[in-house]
């Protein structure tokens, strides 16, 4: 492996930072810029597992001193900042003491055939950093984001979603229209459903689609779906979170499909 040039940063006017402020500020900056800002270890670690290669780590003079350098040296250049800088780029309320600057080539090519999950303009970046996690556990490659939903790059989405990325197709800003490429069948839920999804044997590859946290799914999308679905809420609640009504249905299709 070559050994990364390192450089000292001692001003915040420095162009590196200036590009890290704005990808930190602006929640689809990554689109403009083609780089995303992934701050902490734990996602560092899962961006390499998945055999990425940072163009940059940022690390902290503390952090250059510690463990965390052996991490900063996988990249192909190191920046050293002090404390007060790397505060200062940080988009988290305790700023990681590393972060990487990672190459963003844009949204992947749909793949018709994939095990797909479907975001219907969800709009907290909570819920879909929390959507991607559950996908990538119950084995769906293929997350597509309709137009509408949350930037799935943002630094928000990535927090909460642990890593998840770099294990998904991530397609986003696709029309509703673009959902009749897909090959597999669309499943919604509906409260209203009169079938629970562990009546019914759920057809694998699938695609379950989510949608927006206030209205649900708008009728362009369901009335592309094959049906809809209930989850079974014996506790009488109306609704559940988006992120934990993908959990059920995601881990049901799995479920299925293991005991098949």
């Amino acid at each position: 492996m070559t050994t990364p040039s390192v450089k000292a940063i001692t001003s915040r006017d420095n162009p590196l930072l200036v590009r890290l402020r704005k990808l930190g500020r602006d929640p689809v900056a990554y689109r403009k810029q083609g780089e995303l800002w992934i701050e902490g270890d734990h996602l560092c670690r899962a961006f390499l597992q998945r055999g990425g290669v940072p163009l940059n780590a940022v690390v902290s003079e503390q952090a250059w001193a510690s463990p965390l350098r052996d991490l900063a040296l996988r990249a192909k250049g190191v920046s050293v900042l002090p404390e007060m800088l790397m505060a200062g780029i940080s988009t988290l309320e305790s700023p990681a003491p590393i972060g990487f600057v990672v190459p963003w080539s844009g949204a992947a090519g749909l793949r018709a055939d994939a095990p797909t999950v479907v975001l219907d303009r969800l709009q907290d970046a909570g819920n879909v950093g929390t959507v991607l996690r559950s996908a990538a556990a119950f084995g769906f490659t293929q997350v597509v984001a309709l137009k509408g939903t949350a930037g799935l790059w943002s630094p928000k989405v990535l927090r909460a979603g642990m890593g998840a990325h770099f294990g998904l197709s991530l397609i986003e800003v696709v029309e509703a229209s673009a959902l009749g490429l897909l090959a597999v069948p669309l499943l919604a839920t509906s409260s209203h459903a009169s079938q629970a999804i562990d009546q019914v044997a759920l057809p694998w590859p699938c695609a379950w689609v989510l949608g927006h946290e206030g209205e649900g799914v708008s009728a362009l999308v369901q009335s592309q779906c094959r049906q809809a679905l209930r989850i079974p809420q014996p506790g009488g609640e109306e609704s559940l979170n988006v992120g934990a009504a993908a959990a059920v249905c995601l881990y049901e299709s799995a479920r299925q499909r293991l005991s098949r």
